[in-house]
């Protein structure tokens, strides 16, 4: 492997290419002529993508025809027969409106023809919206004859699954080695940190393998003298980015670390030669999803401002769920709180109930509730992590920590709106004074309500565990929130009871 120059001038142009012998020439114009014909097998593929979805959505169509007005199905709520014609319209302008939900959500471009999971989260996302968008639109201009909300919720079900299916095969048509190369997008990196490190390491275990890369460029004769990685290939120099780019026919450029003069002749580069230009923003080292450009004043700026609860919507949504789950948790727990309560008085007379300061959205200090699961002289000298085998629980306080029965009463926090059924669990002032200091990112983690569970929980991050990484399962959850990633974590809290002690 070459070892770079450690000689660092005051300023490097992105030189032109050096001399360049005539059989060097003809195989850079021969790899030119094989790039080209590529391309217009790649957006033939997009048709064949498009063309596939509008068969599938068809027949998904017809086959929800067939289910509510011809099959068992029909005597359930028909009173009249419903011909076919009778609901040719409504499958025609069913059928254009997902296709342009699919379309919407991104599907149809060449450089996502790969990316297989990410594209049955989009099916699933557009068929949702267009099942939901269709029927209100359709009710709304009460069209003749009347559409039928069974007919429309099975024609959302059969056209995702058979979306997913078709898909699935023509991923694996995609996928054969003799046609994957054409698709991949043959990546450079210029310039070497932790954060390409890491994105590269995220883009060489992708496995829809929609990137073949190719390697880095050294760019460190500006900045500093770090070791090259020697397990990545070094394929040069960013003063002949020319002849790298030529020789290796690459596609897409992720920059990692680059004055900004050299990065905008780069930039330019890579218009000229048709070329994807991508940043590492290593200046963002969280909710790096959220990033977007706005302008302020008429000038362009790059900001973290759309993460998922930033949207009113959702955040209506999550507290619609937060509201229903705490009065049905509310109802239910009612027994237990009896008989557990009981126990606890029996085992140690005082308070049933336990009063804990804890930190909630943005630092604003609240009362969490709890059934109290320790001795009255648990914290007599002073707060402290609860350890396994813990001498200062009760007997019935070990089983009820155990299975989270302890937490119950904090639906009552959730419905005064203090907490969220889910979230990054609330941490105690006087046990976490000093770690916005010591753990990198650690107050990001109240940008939301605090929850009775939490991602981290359920991946056994609780009690005297890493707190680093609990802190990045917070922000992943923060960065990635859905309502079924809600529904998801509830589901699994009841199975998860790692380090719950």
């Amino acid at each position: 492997m070459p070892t770079p120059n450690h000689f660092k001038p005051d300023h490097v142009m992105i030189a032109s290419p050096g001399p360049i012998t005539g059989n060097m020439l003809d195989s850079l114009k021969e790899q030119k002529a094989i790039r080209e014909r590529s391309l217009p097998s790649l957006h033939l593929w997009v048709l064949v993508s498009i063309l596939g979805d509008l068969i599938m959505i068809v027949c998904a169509e017809h086959l929800a025809y067939w289910l509510r007005f011809q099959s068992f199905i029909r005597e359930f709520g028909v009173t009249s027969t419903v011909e076919l014609r009778q609901y040719s319209g409504h499958m025609a302008l069913g059928s254009l409106t997902l296709l342009l939900a699919l379309g919407w959500q991104g599907l149809y471009h060449r450089n996502v023809l790969l990316r297989n999971r990410w594209i049955a989260s989009r099916i699933a996302r557009a068929v949702l919206i267009w099942t939901l968008g269709f029927l209100s639109f359709s009710l709304a201009l009460k069209l003749e004859p009347s559409i039928s909300r069974v007919y429309v919720a099975l024609n959302g079900a059969c056209s995702l699954l058979l979306l997913l299916g078709w898909r699935a095969i023509f991923d694996s048509i995609l996928h054969a080695p003799s046609r994957i190369q054409t698709l991949q997008q043959r990546t450079l990196f210029v310039g070497w940190n932790e954060d390409a490190q890491r994105l590269w390491r995220t883009l060489s275990e992708d496995r829809a393998h929609a990137f073949n890369l190719v390697g880095w460029v050294d760019a460190s004769k500006w900045r500093n003298n770090d070791p090259i990685p020697d397990n990545i290939p070094f394929v040069g120099y960013v003063e002949n980015i020319h002849r790298v780019i030529a020789q290796h026919q690459v596609d897409m450029i992720i920059v990692a670390d680059l004055p900004r003069e050299q990065m905008v002749e780069l930039a330019n580069l890579c218009e000229r030669e048709m070329i994807q230009f991508k940043l590492a923003p290593s200046v963002f080292r969280i909710f790096v999803s959220g990033l977007s450009l706005e302008t302020i004043a008429g000038t362009p700026v790059l900001g973290i401002n759309r993460l998922p609860l930033d949207s009113t919507m959702n955040v209506m949504l999550k507290r619609s769920l937060d509201v229903v789950g705490a009065i049905i948790g509310l109802m239910i727990s009612i027994p237990l709180v009896a008989i557990f309560g009981a126990l606890v008085y029996l085992e140690s007379r005082g308070p049933i109930f336990y009063h804990q300061r804890r930190w909630g959205m943005n630092g604003i200090p609240f009362d969490i509730i709890k059934i109290r699961s320790m001795k009255l002289d648990a914290e007599s000298a002073g707060a402290q992590w609860c350890k396994e085998d813990d001498p200062r629980r009760l007997k019935v306080g070990a089983f009820m920590r155990k299975y989270n029965i302890d937490e119950v009463p904090q639906f009552w926090n959730v419905l005064k709106g203090e907490m969220s059924l889910v979230g990054p669990r609330p941490e105690r002032p006087e046990l976490i004074a000093n770690f916005k200091h010591e753990i990198p990112h650690y107050n990001a983690r109240h940008a939301a309500k605090p929850g009775m569970t939490g991602w981290a929980q359920i991946k056994g991050l609780r009690g005297d565990t890493d707190l680093a990484e609990r802190i990045k399962c917070d922000l992943w959850y923060l960065e990635n929130w859905s309502l079924m990633l809600d529904l998801q974590i509830m589901f699994l809290t009841f199975f998860k009871g790692d380090n719950a002690y």
